[in-house]
This record gives C-alpha cells, sequence and structure tokens, in this order.
C-alpha cells in the first residue's frame, strides 16, 4: 500500500500528525509526504525513525519528499537510557530564569546551567521554547554548559515554530529541532517534568 500526502504549507505540528495518522491506518507499506520547510522535514523524519519505520529523503526547488517505509524498515533503535540519567524532562521557556530584573534573570540561567552539569543524575531530555531557543542558538551565554549536557547524552531540543518565529533557526548550535506533538510525547512519557 502507498500513500501519498501533501503537507506543505501546514504548520507544526500537522505534519507530524498527518503523517501518525497515515502509518496507522496501514500495517505495511509506503507514506510519501511533501514538505516545504526544514523544520517539517526533520520532524517527520524524526518521528518516522523513531517509530521504526525506514526514511529517505529528496528536495528539489525546496519541497522535501520524505518517502516512508513501514514494516520493511529497521529505524532507529532509540539510545539507551545511561546510568547516570533519571527520566526527567524539562521544559525551559525563556532565556532568563525566574521573574523580575532580566540582568539577575542572566546571570541565573547560567548558574542554573552551570550547576545542572553537576547534578546526578542528568534529566533525560531539556527542551527549549519560546524564548528559551535563545540559549541553543549562537551567542548564548550558557551554549557551553548546554553542548557538555548534550555531550554527556542529554536530549537537546529546540521547538521549530520557536526558532521560526525569532528567525534563529539558521544560528542553531546545539541539539535538534522538535515540534509541539514531540513535545507532548516526552512530557507524558516522562516520570516527571519540570518547567522553568
Amino acid at each position: 500500500m502507498s500513500i501519498n500526502l501533501d503537507a506543505r504549507g501546514l504548520a507544526c505540528p500537522r505534519p507530524v500528525i498527518a503523517t501518525k495518522k497515515a502509518l496507522e491506518g496501514i500495517e505495511d507499506g509506503v507514506v510519501i509526504i511533501l514538505v516545504d520547510n526544514m523544520a517539517a522535514k526533520e520532524n517527520v523524519a524524526k518521528f518516522a525513525i523513531a517509530n521504526q519505520c525506514e526514511v529517505a529523503v529528496d528536495e528539489k526547488d525546496g519541497v522535501y519528499s520524505i518517502k516512508i517505509i513501514k514494516g520493511q524498515g529497521k529505524g532507529e533503535e532509540k539510545l539507551p537510557q545511561t546510568p547516570s540519567q533519571d527520566d526527567s524532562v524539562f521544559l525551559i521557556t525563556q532565556k532568563t530564569l525566574g521573574h523580575g530584573s532580566s540582568e539577575l534573570g542572566e546571570v541565573l540561567i547560567n548558574s542554573f546551567f552551570y550547576a545542572l552539569l553537576e547534578k546526578e543524575p542528568l534529566p533525560r531530555t531539556i527542551m527549549f521554547i519560546n524564548g528559551g531557543v535563545y540559549l541553543t542558538t549562537e551567542n548564548s551565554p550558557v551554549l557551553e554548559h548546554i553542548a557538555s549536557l548534550s555531550a554527556k547524552g542529554v536530549q537537546i531540543l529546540s521547538c521549530g515554530t520557536c526558532l521560526d518565529y525569532y528567525e534563529l533557526k539558521d544560528k542553531l548550535a546545539v541539539g535538534g529541532i522538535t515540534n509541539m506533538y514531540s513535545i507532548i510525547e516526552e512530557f507524558s512519557s516522562a516520570a516527571k517534568t519540570i518547567t522553568l
């Protein structure tokens, strides 16, 4: 069975949701979905791989054709959680910590990520949304700390819609791009979620 989807022009997370519904409707087969931006391409491919599908992507004139094979592909297995990680997920919603003085908030967010590096066990995932995406991009004052967390196995994810909104997508310096559906999945599967 083969299903063709046209998700060009659809906002996040609609391309992922459309892919999910198409894959749920078949036992084995191929789903080909068209998207017109990098974030949608990455989110759809990541979702398909996480669901044990094989993925191939072609790009022409800014349109990505994503071929997803279900039932025949092995997909990418999820990385096992290391003993030094717990099952918590952090959601960072702004580029400073706390309310009040933004200058103090910058000091506090720097201290937070510095201290988090010393925490055992480390969180499984840290997700950045809204103004928080500034922290994973070039010129972030905490980029070194976040890169160190990533090197220790912490999954770092930034909201693609938020990167687009702040025109930061080409400045992303650490981690991957995610979407609202994946953010909800991360929350649902975590033992503990902490929002800052």
